[in-house]
């Protein structure tokens, strides 16, 4: 027990030390050689290279992964099951209807200078998801448990799923190679707005989860519990789940369904730093970040000059962690 305290004080660190090194290293990985006497040159193509590709494509990387995976750690405290994302539970396959219907239909306009038609799209997608979620697991009136808006969330998935692939079926080859590509995920970005577009989503989930650590903690061990110890169960859930909702729109919106990013970081950390949500949430927020830029690097220099979607990768790597989970759970 001592040495578990030991290495769970240290764990945090420990993270905070991966995160940085992998943002610090990144922007320098790729096809062509980056160096400091080129980032510091102006004018060069190894300073435009760092400047306006990688290192905003890096920072992305980062917001999207440490949004997504402190979504996730919300999302399985206030369901409690380990197997919940907001991946799993329909909210970024209706973002990823949004935007389908943007792509098949040619939207074209902007929101703010920053958001796309099909970002605009994407995150209106996801806020409707939600509401439908809350509509079905409000239909028969009364309160809302975790189990009623977990089913609802699954339902919801798969319905959104197969319009998706209604709509895609009707387009031609064009909007159908666009929609393929696109609901694979990848952090493709040139220039600082999409970081700057991405930012808000963090800060809200990040503020949300830590102000309401207290709460996820009583929510891990049941409702009536929370409720015995003064936590307005509805009210709370309610705000947990439009925070996660509004962030993953965000997110889904500039980057695409980026899938089981929710799932694995938060049990990585858990095992790391313990289940207490007030360290939890940092060691999700730093160690999602870094993960998503060491996948995202993989991703565009393992098959250079090829580049394949991130969310590939984070999918494939994600499904044998799901299946050692379940795994782990039966027995």
């Amino acid at each position: 027990p001592a040495r578990s305290g030991v290495m769970k004080r240290f764990a945090l660190p420990a993270v905070l030390l991966f995160s940085l090194l992998c943002v610090a290293v990144a922007p320098f990985v790729g096809m062509h050689s980056v160096s400091w006497e080129d980032i510091l040159r102006s004018g060069g193509n190894g300073g435009r290279i760092f400047w306006e590709l990688r290192l905003p494509r890096v920072l992305l990387g980062w917001i999207t992964g440490a949004t997504l995976s402190l979504c996730g750690m919300v999302f399985q405290a206030l369901f409690r099951n380990d197997l919940a994302s907001p991946d799993m539970l329909g909210v970024s396959t209706g973002a990823a209807f949004g935007a389908v219907l943007s792509i098949r239909f040619g939207f074209s306009f902007t929101v703010f200078g920053l958001f796309s038609a099909l970002s605009t799209s994407a995150f209106l997608g996801a806020m409707l998801a939600t509401a439908v979620i809350y509509a079905a697991g409000t239909l028969r009136g009364g309160g809302m448990s975790e189990g009623t808006l977990l089913l609802a969330g699954i339902a919801i998935s798969f319905l959104f799923g197969s319009l998706n692939m209604i709509v895609q079926y009707g387009g031609g080859y064009v909007d159908t190679f666009r929609i393929m590509r696109w609901s694979m995920g990848g952090i493709q970005t040139a220039g600082f707005d999409s970081v700057r577009a991405a930012l808000p989503g963090l800060l809200l989930i990040f503020c949300t989860a830590r102000l309401c650590s207290r709460e996820l903690n009583l929510f891990v061990c049941g409702e009536e519990l929370a409720m015995s110890r003064g936590v307005p169960a509805e009210r709370m859930r309610r705000l947990l789940f439009l925070a996660v909702s509004l962030a993953v729109g965000v997110n889904v919106a500039l980057c695409g369904p980026i899938g089981f990013v929710g799932l694995m970081v938060p049990h990585i950390c858990r095992s790391l730093v313990g289940s207490d949500h007030s360290r939890l949430c940092g060691a999700s927020l730093l160690f999602g970040g870094g993960f998503l830029v060491l996948c995202d690097t993989a991703a565009r220099t393992l098959w250079a000059p090829a580049e394949i979607p991130v969310g590939a990768l984070t999918s494939s790597i994600g499904s044998f962690f799901f299946l050692w989970l379940l795994l782990r759970k039966k027995r």
